[in-house]
């Protein structure tokens, strides 16, 4: 599988608590933080339930 690097960059304040507990199931805890995940199919419906909050680039 490829992998996948996101990072956030917006806050989580003022989000819903479903978004904050998606960000903190990707490993995002703080601003521009970075994680390389596995693209699953579930990472994937995670990344793009959040979006906007997170950017992606392919490793």
């Amino acid at each position: 599988m490829a992998k996948i690097k996101i990072t956030q960059i917006k806050s989580i304040i003022d989000r819903s608590e479903r978004q904050k507990r998606t960000m903190q199931a990707l490993g995002l805890n703080k601003m521009n933080q970075s994680v390389e995940v596995e693209a699953t199919a579930a990472i994937i419906g995670m990344v793009r339930k959040v979006n906007h909050l997170v950017a992606i680039e392919s490793i």
